[in-house]
């Protein structure tokens, strides 16, 4: 995923000569071709995502397009009050990127863990957050998101081994996609847990002939409320499946919508559980699993839901 928003990247460089990009000193293997092909729009700030958020606030100020790409855990909660105060605040456009979201960089230990990014993101005014499943939608909202002016918050993660893609796919900010039609259950995914919640509504199916619909959502902020609901009036069930916690992510994005809307079916919500660190060094995969997150663990909760 990481690579296909590099190749959008130096497409959209090519063509506005204001977009300038800025890391903390991470990339390599990745960021090659942009800092060779635009070295003097690329600048290495440093282990120092204080300044480099300040630093984005101040390129913008004078006509910019600022691209702030860090580790998500570091472009998020180490610069929170720059990210607020100096870009919020005065609604820049500043499109901050944070790679290797939830347990992608598991084996580094608790503080590359990022579980908390899309819950103090999109509590930010004007702040717009977007998470890609996979490499054709992150390749898309990289080229949406510069094409609006204000502050973004994307996150990136590790592209499954399958293109999720269909015909008559057409990306927008604030859209979510149904990757498979189903009638009787809702789950809904974001980030790069599209492959997880597929397999869940396979597992499902298989164990009790239920017809299960799977939407991806890459836009968390603004959100594709009616397209849910929609979804939603027909299901018996609606369950979210995420990597990050249950607090303040999708699944309570879905939830204010459906309260609001008088939802009286059964919902649940799956992902990290909110007071606890999973402090277990691994895979990603291992994880996941120690949180309660594989396909067969999921399909069996909802299952004992539903009957």
């Amino acid at each position: 995923m990481r690579r296909d928003f590099v190749k959008q990247l130096v497409k959209e460089m090519e063509l506005d000569k204001r977009i300038v990009f800025l890391t903390g000193d991470l990339g390599f293997n990745a960021l090659e071709p942009l800092q060779k092909r635009f070295a003097g729009r690329f600048i290495n700030v440093g282990i120092a995502e204080q300044h480099l958020m300040g630093m984005a606030a101040g390129l913008a100020l004078e006509g910019k397009k600022v691209i702030a790409y860090s580790i998500a855990s570091f472009a998020t909660m180490r610069p929170y009050e720059q990210i607020r105060d100096d870009i919020c605040y005065h609604n820049l456009d500043v499109k901050i990127v944070g790679t290797g979201g939830g347990y992608n960089y598991a084996t580094h230990g608790v503080t590359h863990h990022t579980l908390e990014d899309i819950a103090i993101m999109r509590v930010l005014p004007h702040m717009r957050v977007l998470a890609p499943a996979y490499a054709w939608e992150a390749a898309e909202a990289t080229k949406a998101m510069l094409k609006h002016h204000g502050p973004f918050y994307m996150r990136l993660g590790r592209s499954p081994n399958t293109d999720y893609k269909k015909r008559g796919f057409s990306y927008r900010i604030g859209r979510g996609f149904i990757v498979k039609n189903g009638r009787d259950l809702l789950l809904l995914s974001t980030g790069n847990m599209l492959d997880v919640t597929l397999k869940t509504a396979e597992v499902i199916e298989g164990a009790t002939g239920a017809s299960v619909c799977v939407i991806s959502n890459p836009s968390i902020k603004p959100f594709d409320a009616a397209l849910l609901l929609a979804r939603a009036a027909k299901a018996k069930g609606v369950f979210t499946i995420e990597e990050h916690s249950t607090v303040g992510g999708l699944g309570s994005v879905v939830s204010s919508v459906l309260f609001e809307k008088g939802f009286r079916g059964t919902f649940g919500s799956f992902g990290l559980p909110p007071d606890k660190f999973i402090k277990a060094v691994g895979e990603r995969e291992h994880l996941l699993k120690l949180a309660g997150l594989e396909p067969s663990q999921i399909a069996k909760k909802i299952i004992k839901k539903i009957l």
